[in-house]
């Protein structure tokens, strides 16, 4: 029985590692992470609440004046007493001569101001809709800039694991040749201690994977510990010789800083025809009825229209026609730009990719070869010690210059992406 319960305890705690090894392999891919951060992320969230904003701000806009009303009574004599048909005092009769009146006027908008308010709240609408999707875009470049830096992290760990993993059967080799009498042992100790650098880049590995993790989980605004947590996908360059002409011509169709600079130019002249049909003058139409003994009760319609001797609304008319050559300046600007993002960041692309290609065709396979011949060379009595540490790490910095560059690879094609306005690069 003791054992069948020591078995059965066994059994379960395999069972509770392998569910929790489960857990941390879960990955997830670059369309899932963007996914989620759409749906989780508190900037991007409340970024979405000025465009609720700017659409309850229409409602304020198209609102009509409302009508006034009017109720008075005039003609109270409060000192005075009314006398009776048989000469004396009939009492006290303050209302006897009382004058009611009641009016409703209405405030007629001329020159369709309602309609270039509305106008005006709605353009203002989709700027703040170009403005969210461009606040966006910086944070996908961030987010994507968070994704890649983690699989580079992965690749480099798993880089470093392997030479580790390299080292330790190399050590085993040279102490059999130790223990053979084939090799000094003051070789053998230099090899030993040579073992604390492939420790190093693999713990050092270890923390910035979990730095790299740490950042792309405050993007999510995710809680999940950081052994649970994992991204998946290719950690690899294409080649891709797509014009620059053609990444000008998207950008000035996708980028919505650009799109809201164009709408800024539309809503300053919009502003501009509302600030001269506010100077405009608005009639008052009013009706009024009233009860005037002997008369029982009259009505009479009135207009009331403002002298517009001086004109107060020139210096909103000026600052608007001003407005919308600043804007118009400003649209220039971020055409500009634009064309500067996308032009530093194809020649980031073709920088980088002119240095992978050499890595992956020659410089890897020579640094990998090398270190074969020189570590059979020096099993064999035919190199020095100095020479196969010198091919160990000519190898190991190239390897890792190597994953290094393929992060700058995709660092430079989520620059390009963000420059462009959306992914033209996967």
């Amino acid at each position: 029985m003791p054992r069948l319960a020591l078995c059965l305890q066994r059994g379960l705690l395999v069972t509770i590692g392998l569910s929790q090894n489960v857990v941390a392999q879960t990955a997830f891919t670059w369309q899932q992470i963007k996914d989620k951060f759409e749906a989780t992320n508190p900037t991007l969230k409340a970024a979405q609440l000025n465009i609720d904003e700017s659409k309850a701000a229409e409602i304020t806009a198209n609102l009509r004046p409302n009508p006034d009303a009017t109720a008075a009574i005039d003609q109270i004599n409060p000192f005075s007493t009314q006398p009776s048909p048989s000469g004396g005092s009939s009492g006290y009769r303050p209302f006897a001569f009382a004058f009611p009146l009641g009016s409703v006027s209405y405030l007629h908008e001329r020159q369709h101001k309602r309609e270039l308010r509305l106008e005006t709240a709605k353009k203002s609408t989709d700027i703040a809709a170009s403005t969210y999707l461009d606040q966006e875009r910086s944070l996908m470049f961030s987010l994507r800039s968070a994704f890649v830096q983690t699989l580079q992290a992965k690749a480099v760990l798993q880089n470093a694991k392997e030479n580790l993993d390299y080292w330790d059967r190399e050590l085993t080799i040279n102490r059999t040749r130790f223990k053979a009498g084939d090799l000094a042992q003051v070789d053998l100790d230099r090899l030993e201690l040579q073992r604390v650098q492939f420790e190093s880049d693999y713990e050092t590995s270890m923390v910035n994977l979990r730095t790299a993790k740490i950042q792309l989980l405050m993007l999510l605004n995710d809680r999940t510990p950081i052994e649970q947590f994992d991204v998946a996908g290719p950690y690899e360059f294409a080649e891709q010789f797509t014009p620059l002409s053609e990444f000008r011509d998207l950008a000035l169709a996708t980028r919505p800083d650009l799109k809201a600079a164009l709408q800024n130019v539309d809503l300053a002249k919009t502003n501009h025809q509302l600030a001269v049909a506010n100077g405009s003058t608005d009639p008052t139409f009013g009706m009024d009825f009233a009860r005037n003994p002997p008369i029982p009760v009259y009505m009479g319609f009135s207009v009331t229209i403002p002298l517009r001797i001086f004109d107060r609304n020139q210096g909103e008319k000026e600052r608007t026609q001003i407005d919308i050559g600043r804007n118009e300046r400003l649209r220039d600007a971020a055409q500009a730009q634009v064309f500067s993002d996308v032009d530093s960041a194809y020649v980031t692309l073709i920088s980088v990719l002119n240095l992978l290609r050499p890595y992956q065709t020659k410089y890897l396979k020579l640094a990998t070869d090398n270190r074969t011949r020189i570590s059979f060379s020096y099993q064999n009595g035919g190199a020095s010690l100095l020479d196969y540490l010198d091919s160990e790490k000519a190898y190991r910095d190239t390897r890792l210059a190597y994953l290094n560059l393929i992060g700058s690879y995709l660092t430079a094609a989520a620059q390009m992406n963000m420059a462009v306005g959306r992914e033209v690069i996967q």
